[in-house]
């Protein structure tokens, strides 16, 4: 099983990373839905950790909580394709997810959302989010680029993505075992990639109060290009 450690580290510096690396790394090895399964406790554990770090909860539940009720029905119901598709196309499906993703997160293009559009727009990008969180198990896209969005300080976004994923963590664990593919020998693997991930998250927090996290993820960005672009070309091939 893959070491949890790096990609622990990635998620405390930059405030993402645990299971969008991991999911491209392990569904190279295995289904995607079951690497979903495999990371649903980590995940849960490093982004309530990030959630609860720091004094911005309260406030960000006022304003986000539409988008949050978007990603738990888009995910539970998206789950169901993740479950039942073929594992070829479902890697497909997470291949592209990660070449979307690390290509936007490369080009960093700087756009703000009006306060104005926001009430309607936040339910929107929850619903998508979810839908692409339940047919991949990445939970990225769109709710990373809308909250840098949002004109947020660095402290208080890393929080509302915690939020994101803590959200989206446990909506995928409620639609994995709907469907039938969160079992339970699935969850002593989850449990034991919590002590590596964890270590390497706190280790990242301490390095995110030193460095600027842009450079140290452009690696892990290309990384993620070759992985989701060799998933992607499987059905192909």
């Amino acid at each position: 099983m893959l070491n949890p450690a790096p990609v622990g580290l990635v998620k405390g510096v930059s405030g993402m990373g645990l299971p969008t690396v991991a999911m491209g790394l392990l569904g190279s090895f295995m289904a995607p839905a079951t690497a979903a399964a495999v990371l649903v406790i980590p995940s849960l554990v490093t982004n309530l950790w990030q959630m609860l770090y720091g004094s911005f909860m309260p406030a960000l539940l006022r304003r986000l909580w539409p988008m949050m009720l978007g990603i738990v029905l888009g995910t539970v119901s998206g789950t169901a394709l993740l479950a039942r598709v073929d594992p070829l196309w479902s890697g497909f499906a997470l291949g592209l997810a990660l070449v979307l993703y690390a290509g936007y997160a490369l080009v960093a293009p700087t756009f703000w959302i009006s306060p104005r559009i926001e009430p309607w727009l936040s339910p929107m990008v929850g619903l998508l989010t979810g839908a692409i969180t339940g047919a991949t198990g990445v939970f990225v896209m769109p709710a990373v680029p809308y909250l840098q969005a949002l004109r947020m300080n660095k402290d208080e976004l890393v929080q509302a993505l915690g939020l994101s994923f803590t959200v989206s963590t446990l909506a995928l664990a409620i639609g994995l075992a709907v469907h039938g593919a969160f079992q339970l020998d699935q969850v002593g693997l989850s449990v034991l990639a919590v002590i590596p991930s964890v270590a390497g998250m706190w280790l990242g927090q301490k390095i995110r109060a030193r460095i600027s996290p842009q450079r140290f993820r452009q690696c892990f960005l290309l990384l993620l290009i070759l992985l989701g672009t060799e998933l992607g070309l499987r059905p192909f091939l």
